[in-house]
């Protein structure tokens, strides 16, 4: 891997040691020698090498990202001592087949979500990828999970927003801004805008609002004539218009409760992380939660890309019984979800919506040829279309 100068994290991402100056990786690496060097010390060098860094492409991974794949590689290395049965914890150099399929043991013993047991899949792939060992970490099923143990489902299976598990969308936020009007207001920016939490609890409702001529936007696609600028996902900017009367009020209400032009929406005492647990106590406080309402906060994004399927189609979408949907006019929804949620493939659209509802036997779509089968410009089977950026 060749070497990079990535983003540091304060705290968890250490400046690069005196000592490795003008060193390769693998320079670096050999000044640990394998049954010589603690495992855990190992694992922290790798940590400090790569960790930044995205084992595909050439950029830098997000801090959570970072946070999360740290921990499980230390906890991975530790539990094949207590949980898997090894005498000894390996050298990650010395990581094998067996020790990887004790690990999937353990999960499958701890009955873990189809979710949880890809992304561990994947930090060993990354890990695999830092010691040059391409393919090390086979497919799932090689270490016998069965495709219900790791498929996810990227349709939602059920209706995930607020209104669609019977929450007073209006009363809620009314009880959540007499507890705390900063949370309130980023609710409500949630649900109207369709903005991430960190997302709302980031916006600026001064300064990241701008009149469209600003955005670089082509004119033919024009919604409204103010937007919204935010940064969302792997660092991607997107500008999400204030077309409605309720935008608008919600920006008008973001306003009217932060202190200055260049504030954001948390408190200005707090730093990130704690409006953010603020955020999430709050979510609990008023029962968003799966277990007491069966959706949590980011059933207000659901909330609000499903009026967006809506808006386009004029149908509700799929997860909430919309019918079949003309498959040019479903494609045309389903990139605006997409575009409008900051995700950079067309499929995503699904966890929101729904799985695409194709037409009734014997009955032909515009979008489709003589034989019933998608046409050209029908979505098809292409899930991995990129969305073109806003």
């Amino acid at each position: 891997m060749t070497s990079a100068s990535p983003g540091r994290l304060h705290g968890q991402d250490s400046p690069r040691r005196q000592n490795w100056a003008g060193k390769s990786p693998q320079q670096v690496l050999d000044m640990y020698p394998p049954g010589r060097t603690p495992v855990n010390r190992v694992v922290d060098v790798l940590i400090e090498l790569f960790n930044p860094l995205h084992t595909a492409l050439e950029k830098t991974v997000s801090h959570k990202t970072r946070y999360e794949r740290a921990h499980f590689l230390r906890r991975f290395f530790r539990e094949l001592h207590t949980d898997a049965g090894f005498k000894l914890a390996p050298d990650p150099r010395n990581l094998g087949q067996r020790h990887v399929q004790a690990m999937v043991q353990v999960w499958q013993r701890r009955k873990l979500s189809p979710g949880t047991i890809q992304t561990y899949l994947s930090f060993l792939r990354g890990l695999a990828m830092w010691l040059n060992k391409p393919g090390f970490i086979r497919r799932p099923e090689h270490y016998g999970l069965t495709p219900d143990e790791y498929e996810r489902h990227e349709n939602a299976q059920r209706d995930k927003s607020w209104s669609g598990n019977g929450i007073d969308v209006e009363a809620l936020l009314a009880k959540v801004s007499a507890y705390d009007a900063r949370i309130g207001a980023s609710m409500r920016l949630m649900v109207k805008v369709g903005l991430r939490r960190k997302e709302s609890v980031m916006c600026r409702p001064y300064a990241h609002v701008h009149p469209f001529e600003e955005t670089g936007l082509p004119d033919e696609q024009r919604e409204a004539d103010r937007y919204l600028w935010t940064k969302g996902k792997g660092g991607r900017a997107r500008w999400l218009p204030l077309a409605t009367e309720e935008q608008q009020s919600a920006i008008a209400h973001a306003r009217s409760v932060v202190s200055g032009h260049d504030a954001h929406m948390g408190a200005p005492d707090r730093d990130l992380k704690s409006n953010l647990r603020r955020l999430d106590y709050a979510l609990r406080k008023f029962g968003l939660t799966k277990r007491e309402s069966g959706t949590t906060g980011h059933g207000a994004r659901h909330d609000h890309l499903q009026g967006q399927y809506q808006d386009t189609t004029g149908t509700p979408a799929p997860v909430r019984g919309g019918g079949p949907v003309a498959q040019d006019l479903d494609r045309q929804a389903r990139l605006r979800v997409a575009r409008i949620a900051g995700h950079a493939r067309l499929r995503s659209a699904g966890a929101y919506i729904g799985a695409i509802r194709r037409s009734p036997a014997g009955s032909r779509d515009p979008a489709q040829g003589e034989t019933g089968k998608p046409g050209p410009g029908s979505i098809g089977d292409d899930g991995d279309t990129p969305v073109p950026v806003a």
